[in-house]
């Protein structure tokens, strides 16, 4: 598997090692609008890893585009790029600068200037209604391309990307949805994009490759850029780069741009190939490809040339390594918990199965070649209580430092509530599958007491027990975890969501489809609304429209039983009726505090209710204490 994926592949007289390209994301690494030592790592390990390409996070061309608070300005990233390569090339991996602006779909809180775009059409997100560019102002994107290769020729680049995807002006100069202008840059809507692209080919020369990120399907097809149309621009621009990363996306549907896993993976898989058809250059897919045989059989079926692997290479960032190896990677679930982090708070980019990907988390995993059999076994032996993620996690790492590891888990199979969750269990294999390569004993179907732990370090992962019911009535009440292990409910159920995360709207999904009518009650406007960080907000409220479920406004659940539950508003005192003949709990849980074993550390589930990113990390923290004492 992965033969192909593995070749080398040469683009304008340039080598990459492998077929694997790790293309441009927000990462808030940044110093200021440059790049930081945490950049450069960040980059390093795909490479070290085996990415044959590095596309580094998109640069705004010109200062007056600042998309978001740490969004990199090309203008400060001279010294980053030039260390990002020393880093990289070492490895076999081409550096390619990733340069921008994003037009309309900036942000002038952080630039205090007006936005600029083809035409004044607002922006669909934040509503603002940018200044139509004059002649002026497109002659400075273009100069602002041109001063941003000639920096990144100067910094030893091996080439240049240039922005039209999702989020960039250039795609919205292609589109009739935002391009109304009646001058010459309306009559040809790729007039801008040949006059940027000649500008970077003119500095980087013959000898660097010039890539393009083309948004092919805006997904609009009223007024967008279509397939068809997409065709056409393809055979306009593709004779001008030396690389052709295929993208979709458009103002109405930038979360198609990298979705969750409700989106089938390698979406792109056939506008990619009817791309390559019409392409001159070499064409890479692009589109939650997180499988390498998906990815092989892409290159084998011949849709694409190379393949982006962004996600599954912060997922494991040895991936190509891994493959090569013959090992197994650390799987991609395409939940945008942790790599999406285009959010007010800034979080570094990351992964619930790698949650120290990003360095500046301020742990610092030691890593070894997947085969290496020099790893030492230590005299020390330790048990791990618990078999979720908090507790494979902690058993893992503790093996891979050489700790004689005894894992014990009381329910039948290993996973935690992560098992039934959905979209989880492909991670909850593998960290079984590493636990088992790496010599742990596991133990299932067991209750442990204290006496049983005596002379072995401790991690306890017992993770968490249903809260209190604390409502009254006698309505069949079930946790979330239940219902989503295949516990039978019968309708009308209510759907009780105090988070407002991921499980109520997984939970009434599932439901729904069982054929149950289902009522979510929320306080929030929305159902689910801390989906809002994930990109899944919108199409998981339609795709419970479209299922049938009920919204129920409420902030208190006070009875269910006889047939009904009792809502009440707690602002306003009133109360209302509605029909119920279960109540599924998707609030929070509490932690287990059945075993205690002094000097014993806890980690997970079973200190406060944690997510998957958050349990991971905790257990990892403990077994690296435990391995460095």
């Amino acid at each position: 598997m992965a033969g192909l994926l593995l070749r080398p592949v040469t683009l304008a007289g340039r080598t990459a090692s492998s077929r694997v390209l790790f293309g441009p994301h927000e990462t808030n690494l940044g110093a200021g609008r440059a790049f930081s030592p945490a950049h450069v790592a960040h980059y390093a390990r795909r490479a070290a890893g085996g990415a044959g390409v590095v596309v580094t996070e998109t640069a705004s061309v010109h200062p007056g585009d600042w998309p978001y608070e740490r969004a990199p300005l090309a203008a400060e990233c001279g010294p980053g790029w030039a260390d990002v390569v020393a880093a990289c090339r070492p490895h076999g991996t081409l550096v390619l600068a990733g340069l921008g602006h994003a037009g309309v779909q900036g942000c002038s809180a952080h630039s205090q200037t007006v936005l600029w775009a083809p035409s004044r059409v607002a922006d669909v997100v934040s509503r603002e209604l940018p200044m139509a560019m004059e002649q002026a102002e497109l002659d400075a994107v273009v100069a602002g391309f041109r001063a941003a290769a000639a920096l990144a020729v100067q910094s030893d680049v091996d080439g240049v990307e240039v922005d039209a995807g999702a989020i960039s002006l250039l795609r919205q100069a292609h589109s009739g949805l935002t391009n109304l202008r009646d001058d010459a840059y309306g009559d040809d809507r790729l007039l801008l994009t040949r006059q940027v692209l000649a500008a970077v080919r003119d500095e980087l020369g013959p000898g660097r490759v010039l890539s393009l990120r083309l948004s092919c399907d805006e997904l609009a097809p009223w007024g967008g850029i279509t397939p068809e149309e997409a065709l056409d621009q393809v055979a306009e621009l593709s004779p001008l780069v030396d690389l052709l990363v295929v993208v979709r996306g458009g103002p109405y549907s930038v979360d198609a741009y990298r979705p969750d896993r409700h989106t089938a993976p390698g979406f792109n898989r056939e506008l990619c190939a009817a791309v390559r058809v019409v392409s001159v250059a070499p064409v890479v897919l692009q589109g939650s490809v997180v499988d390498p045989a998906t990815a092989e059989a892409a290159l084998a079926g011949g849709v694409c040339d190379a393949v982006e692997m962004t996600r599954a290479l912060i997922a494991d960032a040895e991936l190509v390594a891994t493959l090569r190896a013959g090992g197994a990677p650390r799987p991609c679930v395409l939940c945008n918990q942790e790599c999406r982090v285009r959010d007010p708070r800034n979080p570094v980019v990351s992964c619930v199965g790698d949650p120290v990907a990003a360095p500046l988390s301020g742990v610092q995993v030691p890593r070894r070649p997947f085969s290496d059999p020099t790893r030492a076994t230590r005299a020390r032996n330790a048990v791990v209580v618990g078999g979720g993620p908090a507790g494979l996690e902690a058993a893992r790492v503790l093996a891979d430092g050489g700790v004689q590891v005894r894992l014990l888990e009381r329910a039948p199979q290993l996973g935690g509530l992560a098992r039934v969750a959905v979209g989880f269990a492909p991670l909850v294999d593998w960290l079984e599958q590493q636990c088992r390569r790496l010599g742990v004993e596991l133990v299932t179907g067991c209750e442990v007491g204290p006496g049983e732990l005596v002379g072995a370090a401790v991690v306890l992962a017992t993770g968490s027990v249903p809260a209190p019911r604390g409502v009254a009535g006698d309505a069949p009440w079930f946790t979330a975890a239940e219902v989503l292990a295949g516990a039978p409910v019968s309708g009308p159920v209510l759907v009780h969501d105090p988070v407002g995360g991921p499980v109520g709207v997984a939970v009434a999904e599932h439901l729904a489809a069982a054929g149950r009518p289902v009522a979510v009650v929320t306080a929030d406007p929305v159902v689910g609304a801390q989906l809002g960080r994930t990109g899944d907000l919108a199409a998981a409220n339609t795709r419970l429209q479209q299922a049938g479920v009920r919204r129920e406004l409420s902030t208190l659940l006070r009875s269910a039983g006889g047939g009904v539950a009792v809502l009440e508003n707690r602002y306003t005192g009133q109360r209302r009726e509605v029909a119920c003949a279960a109540v599924v709990d998707c609030g929070h849980r509490l932690p287990d505090h059945t075993l205690d074993v002094p000097g014993a550390v806890r980690v997970g589930d079973c200190v406060a209710p944690r997510t998957v990113a958050e349990a991971v990390r905790e257990g990892r923290r403990a077994a690296q204490a435990v391995v460095a004492a």
